[in-house]
């Protein structure tokens, strides 16, 4: 896990792990004991994960992918999709412009191609990697209302930068809906705080020290209401002749980015834009990825260099009450 959450409750509480969304999920709930409560939440991940996973056949954007969906008006590579489909695929092309492309949904066949999840990822020939950079760019990616529209059939789509953050959200939506005013999601190390605990105080999410061999934490965090999300090197990697290779890919070279950063962490009101920052932010480098968090309002950043530093965005730490764990 890229968080660690530190919560100390006294009173009762229930909660439930689950392996979804090929991660472990958990939802813990401070002040109500409605199992179904939790029962539904853990129904969402799998609702949702028919919909957004790249890889299982039967979901909807497997489907899309491949030209298995009903064909749209506008052509060959058109369909007509679900709102749930449209919705992340259009927040998807928000951060894509954000971050002037240094964040791409239409990197799917180059994650194919490094196969991180596999059970032994080798580093491509460059010759493979070169043969898609010409299909890697979100500008290929056109919505109109809900048809989807790529410009030829070698683009695909990979909403995995930021399917997490969007179901926590609507896990979210869905805890508040059935009253519950203190709960902690986690999907994964997308951390998203219902509020705070019972008595008032905030939670305490720490931050993974990068590639440590135990939880241990290089900052704590108090939080309410706020979503955490970590990208970084240590997440998803292999090692290849005395070199690490991790699963954040830059559009332009097809390789993993090198630029002395190891991990991102985003504090904001959403997850979704927790998980589309964090990519987009470790993309850009800690120059320009800062220089878009101080631009945005409502949202801060950790940024960790390979000298094991710690960068704030300007705000974080007076917005955010915050301890830096001494070794």
């Amino acid at each position: 896990l890229k968080i660690i959450l530190s919560v100390s409750q006294k009173q009762d509480y229930i909660t439930r792990t689950s392996f979804k969304l090929n991660t472990v999920v958990t939802i813990t709930i401070y002040d109500k004991q409605d199992e179904t409560i939790l029962d539904e939440a853990m129904e969402l991940c799998d609702y949702y994960e028919k919909i957004y996973s790249r890889t299982s056949e039967s979901a909807e954007l497997y489907q899309f992918n491949h030209g298995l969906l009903n064909t749209a008006t506008n052509g060959t590579n058109s369909a007509t999709v679900s709102n749930e489909l449209t919705d992340l695929i259009q927040y998807g092309l928000y951060y894509c412009d954000l971050s002037n492309g240094a964040f791409d949904i239409t990197i799917a066949p180059l994650a194919e191609l490094w196969n991180f999840t596999g059970e032994n990822p080798s580093v491509p020939s460059k010759k493979k990697i070169d043969a898609l950079l010409s299909n890697i760019d979100y500008k290929d990616v056109t919505v109109d209302g809900n048809n989807v529209t790529l410009a030829n059939e070698e683009v695909a789509i990979d909403l995995g930068a930021i399917a997490k953050g969007y179901i926590a959200d609507r896990i979210k939506e869905h805890l508040i809906s059935a009253g519950v005013k203190s709960a902690m999601i986690n999907l994964g190390g997308n951390v998203l705080c219902v509020g705070n605990k019972p008595d008032g105080s905030a939670f305490k999410v720490g931050i993974q020290k990068p590639f440590a061999d135990r939880n241990e934490t290089i900052a704590i965090m108090e939080l309410k209401d706020k979503s955490v999300v970590s990208s970084g090197i240590y997440e998803r990697y292999f090692e290849q002749d005395d070199k690490l290779y991790h699963h954040i890919l830059n559009p332009k070279t097809g390789y993993p980015y090198d630029n002395n950063l190891v991990s991102v962490t985003i504090i904001s009101d959403k997850s979704v834009d927790g998980d589309g920052l964090s990519t987009s932010c470790f993309a850009l480098g800690l120059e320009d990825g800062m220089a878009l968090i101080n631009r945005l309002d409502g949202v801060e950043a950790v940024f960790i260099t390979d000298d094991y530093e710690l960068h704030y965005s300007d705000n974080f730490l007076t917005d955010i009450p915050m301890t830096e764990v001494s070794e």
